[in-house]
């Protein structure tokens, strides 16, 4: 026999409080939002690119560049460790993932070899690189071929994160960033109204380093082409020539903060200050070398020169240079965020303007609209006022319920997302046609109210859990292998799925037995 216990009663009292309490702030404007007090919960659905407006940007990972770089650093590496062992070499070529020393003195080979294995930790081979002995004079250093094709990932996974941090520093509520393929990034920014800033943050590496100026060979013999090979030739801001040398002294990883500040001339600066082991070998290197210049770069530019005047302990300074208050906020925030392991370019670019994706709102309004009023004439028409009434209730519940799920959970409603929204509402009275259907054969066949009612929940229940488990398999799958709007809707759907089934069976339920119990019929209006 149906029963209703009362903790049915509760649960349904329960549920719908949550959907009012979760859901109301929907429809409030953001002054009336924000005139709510404080304990009141005030979540609200996040609008997707194509419902808000905003920019999307498809950004392409240069792993080529970050990669050709790695193995740039090797040679660097190995010149310094080298050089500390006091082992002259004739030269360092690149060789595939590695490069190739070749040794001034045969006879120092052991010695060289023992140096540059401190650079794996004292082992032949390390977790990422090899050193091996190539003929009499030669010690070949790579990096091994695991280690060269995680770069990639790892440089994706890297400048997803990277990028995430610097959007959420402009304030943009709810950006959508998501690998596609091996090697690219979307971009969406629902709200960002400026898309030509939000490339600029994007895009820019925001790799700062640290380091000496080369005072021992001249700037116009290197600007001849005579660049020697520890050093390098940059040009600064004002469109002076440094020759710099390769070794980094510190870099950007050592970041701990940075900050808008001034100088001396009460000018805008960057304030910056290192970790632990970034300090110190900043303290080192200046203490060793007072009274010369060295080189803060970003981005292969140098920004400043200063001259050493004393040992530098302290682990923090000033970055001095043309900066104007937002360029020098720009910067922190970029410096905040974190540098990008590999360049960026934008493959595409696109905006939404708020007059479309309000358009787009209309729309999806106005198809929710005749969705629900479709199946409020076909529930009424085949079922009459009291069960097609109870069917539009417990339709009206898990409509609720759909919007205080997604605004408490934080998802993103898309177009996609509304046409998953308006299949849950047209998939939603399925259970109730099913219970309907066997309670109306039960009752044709003669069987009493009661003995019809219970007959249709039992034994509908089943074939309801089978028919909704099997699109909640098919939700998660587009999921977890979809992107983007595929995922919008596979997040829609899922919950309507859930809902769905929960206010069709619980809903009728109640109140189905608290008609029985009031007017004790002698037959269902649903019988034939």
């Amino acid at each position: 026999m149906v029963q209703m216990s009362r903790w049915k009663v509760i649960l349904l009292a329960l549920s719908l409080v949550f959907g009012l309490l979760f859901s109301y702030a929907n429809a409030l404007t953001q002054a009336q939002r924000d005139s709510l007090p404080g304990w009141l919960p005030k979540p609200t659905l996040n609008l997707g690119l194509d419902l808000q407006g905003g920019s999307y940007l498809l950004l392409q990972v240069d792993v080529a560049a970050m990669r050709d770089k790695r193995v740039s650093n090797l040679s660097e590496d190995a010149r310094q460790t080298l050089s500390e062992a006091r082992i002259a070499i004739v030269g360092i070529v690149r060789d595939g993932n590695g490069v190739v020393v070749t040794l001034n003195n045969p006879a120092q080979m052991d010695p060289a070899v023992t140096a540059m294995r401190t650079l794996l930790g004292g082992g032949i081979t390390g977790s990422d690189r090899t050193v091996t002995r190539q003929g009499d004079n030669a010690i070949r250093y790579a990096f091994t071929d695991a280690a060269m094709s995680a770069m990639g990932p790892t440089a994706v996974d890297q400048s997803i994160e990277v990028v995430r941090r610097r959007i959420d520093s402009l304030g943009t509520r709810e950006p959508s960033i998501t690998r596609q393929g091996s090697e690219r990034i979307v971009v969406q920014a629902p709200g960002e109204s400026d898309p030509t800033q939000l490339e600029r943050v994007i895009g820019q590496t925001a790799q700062l380093t640290f380091q000496m100026v080369d005072v021992e060979n001249s700037v116009q013999e290197a600007l001849a082409g005579a660049v020697p090979p520890d050093a390098e030739l940059l040009m600064g801001e004002d469109g002076t020539a440094y020759l710099v040398k390769r070794r980094v002294i510190v870099s950007g990883e050592n970041l701990v903060s940075a900050s808008v500040t001034t100088d001396q001339s009460n000018r805008p600066a960057i304030g910056f200050r290192f970790d632990g082991q970034g300090a110190r070998r900043f303290g080192d290197t200046t203490a060793a070398n007072i009274g010369k210049p060295f080189a803060i770069i970003l981005d292969g530019q140098v920004i400043s020169a200063p001259r050493i005047n004393s040992a530098i302990t302290g682990g923090s300074g000033i970055i001095e240079g043309s900066f104007t208050i937002a360029s020098a906020s720009e910067l922190v925030n970029l410096l905040n965020g974190g540098s990008l392991p590999a360049p960026l370019t934008v493959e595409e670019r696109r905006s939404v303007t708020a007059s479309l994706g309000a358009d787009a709102v209309m729309a999806g309004q106005l198809a929710t609209m005749i969705a629900f009023i479709g199946v409020l004439v076909f529930m009424f028409l085949s079922y009459g006022v009291l069960f097609g009434g109870i069917s539009v209730t417990a339709l009206l519940l898990n409509g609720l319920l759909i919007i205080a799920a997604m605004s408490i959970t934080g998802a993103t409603l898309t177009l996609p997302g509304i046409a998953g929204l308006i299949l849950t509402l047209a998939m939603a009275v399925d259970a109730n046609v099913l219970i309907y259907e066997r309670m109306r054969d039960e009752a044709n066949a003669g069987r009493s109210p009661i003995a019809a009612m219970d007959a249709g929940f039992n034994r509908a229940m089943v074939t309801i859990f089978d028919a909704n488990l099997t699109t909640i398999l098919a939700a998660l799958i587009m999921f977890w292998f979809g992107a983007g709007p595929v995922r919008g809707f596979a997040w829609t759907l899922s919950i309507g799925v859930v809902t769905s089934v929960f206010t069709a069976v619980l809903v009728s339920q109640v109140l189905l037995v608290t008609w029985l119990r009031l007017r004790k019929p002698k037959k269902l209006p649903i019988a034939s």
